[in-house]
């Protein structure tokens, strides 16, 4: 197994330190550790019940980690006594379906969370809306149902929800696989955009040139451990772990 050299973790946005998931008898993650500093975009690959998920999940508590530690921000969100949902706050996250509230309107999907959580005004939570929906390309849509929309859209608005709660990061799970593919691109450059931004964000994907052209990081895992990680292009271009060479052989 491949890992980075010693280094300062103290400013990371996301710390994972010897992160372990069980379900019942089975261990999804098996001691995973890697962190994901200010601004940069990491991506985890790796075949289908390698972890990818559950680590991400994990990483906002929407699943309860077994051991370990999960840092965000300096707090530390796995202790017992922290306030989750203040945490939580923190961190946008889009999932690969949609989550859409099918009987609002696109501009309500966006403004709800917004005036509950935030406590936002109904005023400022549509100005903030409208913004991020101008954002993803989706201003002129703001008054269609979800089921009047495109799968690609329908994730572009979801991901114009998400930025809606002003989040420090962002985490996504498979956001363009349940899309067809002349889709994908439209997702796919709202998130070059957000990175550009300096949004930091956690990618699970299987979009390898996304990672290429976008990603500070590569991370691929198999079997609930952390096989190889490092520079996206050194990866995908010469991956030093026969898994890894095994598992880019077979999607690049």
């Amino acid at each position: 197994m491949m890992t980075e050299p010693a280094i300062d973790r103290s400013a990371a946005a996301i710390d994972v330190q010897d992160l372990h998931k069980y379900f019942g008898d089975n261990e999804v993650l098996k001691g995973i550790d890697f962190h994901v500093d200010q601004g940069q975009v990491v991506c985890v690959v790796g075949p289908s019940g390698s972890g990818k998920s559950t680590l991400l999940r994990c990483v906002n508590r929407l699943e309860e980690p077994t051991s370990g530690r999960i840092v965000v921000e300096g707090v530390e969100i796995t202790d017992p006594d922290v306030d989750v949902d203040k945490v939580r706050s923190r961190i946008g996250m889009v999932f690969q379906q949609f989550n859409l509230f099918p009987h609002l309107t696109v501009l309500r999907n966006l403004t709800i969370a917004q005036q509950r959580v935030r406590r936002r005004s109904k005023d400022e939570a549509v100005e903030v809306a409208r913004t991020n929906l101008a954002k993803v390309g989706l201003a002129d849509r703001e008054d269609a149902y979800p089921a009047h929309l495109s799968g690609g859209q329908q994730q572009r608005v979801a991901i114009a929800r998400a930025l809606s709660m002003s989040p420090d990061m962002m985490l996504f799970d498979e956001p363009t696989s349940a899309l067809d593919p002349e889709l994908v691109g439209d997702v796919l450059d709202v998130m070059r955009d957000l990175a550009s931004e300096g949004m930091t964000m956690m990618v699970v994907t299987h979009e390898m040139g996304f990672a290429r052209e976008v990603g500070h990081k590569l991370v691929f895992m198999d079997g609930g451990v952390i096989v190889e990680e490092g520079d996206p292009r050194k990866v995908l271009a010469d991956p030093q772990h026969e898994r890894t060479q095994a598992f880019l052989s077979k999607v690049l």
